[in-house]
C-alpha cells in the first residue's frame, strides 16, 4: 500500500502545481465578462455617484463594462448580504461606506454578513467629514456654546438625522457622549426629508454631509458650528473642528471602500486595487471627492482590512453601548 500512498501524494502535488500555474493565467484574463458593482443604496446619492465614476474609469482600464446595480434597503445590509454570497471570482464588487461596514453589523440583530469574514478588501476610496449646523434661532455659535446650553436645558435641544443608525445619528451621539450632554434625537427617512424642518426651525441642529447643506449655509438659512474631522476642511476653512472647539479627541468621518466576496484570488484583488488607485488619481474623480468635502484614501487591500477592523470596533462599540437598534 506504500506505493498507493506515494502515487496519491504525487498526483496531489501535480494537481496543486497545475492550479498554481493557472492562477496567474486566470488573473491575466480577468475580467472575462462585465463586472457588477453593487451600491447598497438608491440611485442618485453620494455613494451611487462615486461608484459610477469609479466604475467608468476601472471599466475602461480593464476592458470590460462595470455595471452599477443598486440594491437598497435595511441600511445597506440587503446589498451587502448579496455581495457576501456572490461567487468569489472578482465579477461582483461593492462600493459602500462605514454605515454598511461598521455600523449596520451592530445595529441589526442579524445583518446577514460579517464585514471582516465575508469580504475581500480591494481598497479604501475616500474619507468624508461632516458638518454640524444649527438653525439661527438656536443661541449658539460654537461647540462650547452648544455644550453650555445643553447642560442648562438637558434633553431640550433636538437634532435631526437621516434615520436610526445613520452616520449623522451615531456621529451626534458620539458628540453627546464625549461632551456629557443630553440631546433629543428626531429621525427622518433620509437626508432630503429633514431639510425642510431644519430650515424651518422645527428641529434645532443636525450633523450633515457637506452637499446636503451647502445652499442653506450660503443663503444664511443655517449656521455652521463645527466640522467633524480631525482637521479643518478646505471647503470651510474658517469653521473649526469639534475637537479644537471643546471636545478633544472627537472625530467622526465616513470611510468609503471597495470590497469583493471573500475568497477571490490575491492576484485579482491586487489588479483591482491597482486600477482603483489609478481611478483615484484621475482629475475628475479627485475633483468630485473634493467637491463633497472628501479626501482620497488610496492604499492597499491590507490597509483597508486594518481600517475595516478599526472602524467596526469604534462604531460597533458605540452602537452597542448606547443600545441603538434598527427600527
Amino acid at each position: 500500500m506504500k506505493w498507493l500512498r506515494t502515487t496519491r501524494a504525487f498526483l496531489a502535488s501535480l494537481v496543486a502545481a497545475q492550479l498554481s500555474a493557472l492562477a496567474p493565467v486566470a488573473a491575466q484574463v480577468y475580467p472575462s465578462r462585465p463586472v457588477t458593482v453593487v451600491v447598497p443604496f438608491a440611485a442618485g446619492g453620494g455613494n451611487d455617484i462615486l461608484a459610477r465614476l469609479l466604475a467608468q474609469h476601472m471599466g475602461q482600464a480593464l476592458g470590460q463594462q462595470f455595471v452599477i446595480e443598486n440594491r437598497a434597503g435595511a441600511g445597506g445590509t440587503i446589498g451587502a448580504r448579496a455581495v457576501a454570497k456572490a461567487p468569489p471570482d472578482g465579477h461582483t464588487l461593492m462600493v459602500a461606506h462605514s454605515g454598511v461596514f461598521a455600523i449596520a453589523p451592530a445595529l441589526y440583530a442579524d445583518p446577514g454578513y460579517d464585514p471582516r469574514r465575508d469580504f475581500t478588501p480591494i481598497g479604501l476610496i475616500a474619507s468624508y467629514q461632516q458638518i454640524l449646523v444649527t438653525h439661527p434661532s438656536l443661541p449658539v455659535r460654537s461647540i462650547s456654546d452648544l455644550i453650555a446650553l445643553a447642560r442648562k436645558r438637558p434633553g431640550k435641544i433636538t437634532y435631526a438625522t437621516a434615520g436610526v443608525g445613520s452616520g449623522s445619528h451615531v456621529s451626534t451621539e458620539l458628540l453627546a457622549m464625549m461632551a456629557d450632554i443630553k440631546l433629543t434625537h428626531v429621525p427622518y427617512r433620509g437626508t432630503g426629508a429633514l431639510q425642510g424642518d431644519l430650515v424651518g426651525g422645527h428641529v434645532d441642529m443636525a450633523v450633515s454631509t457637506f452637499p446636503s447643506v451647502f445652499g442653506q449655509i450660503r443663503s444664511g438659512l443655517l449656521r455652521t458650528i463645527a466640522v467633524t474631522g480631525e482637521a479643518r476642511s478646505s471647503i470651510f476653512p474658517d469653521v473649526p473642528t469639534v475637537a479644537e472647539s471643546g471636545v478633544p479627541g472627537y472625530a467622526a468621518v465616513i470611510h468609503y471602500g471597495m470590497v469583493a466576496p471573500a475568497g477571490i484570488s490575491r492576484a485579482i484583488a491586487d489588479r483591482l486595487n491597482a486600477e482603483l488607485r489609478g481611478a483615484l488619481g484621475s482629475e475628475d474623480v479627485r475633483a468630485r471627492i473634493a467637491e463633497e468635502g472628501g479626501e482620497p484614501l488610496p492604499g492597499t487591500p491590507d490597509q483597508q482590512a486594518k481600517d475595516l477592523a478599526e472602524e467596526e470596533t469604534k462604531w460597533g462599540a458605540l452602537v452597542r453601548k448606547l443600545g441603538i437598534r434598527a427600527e
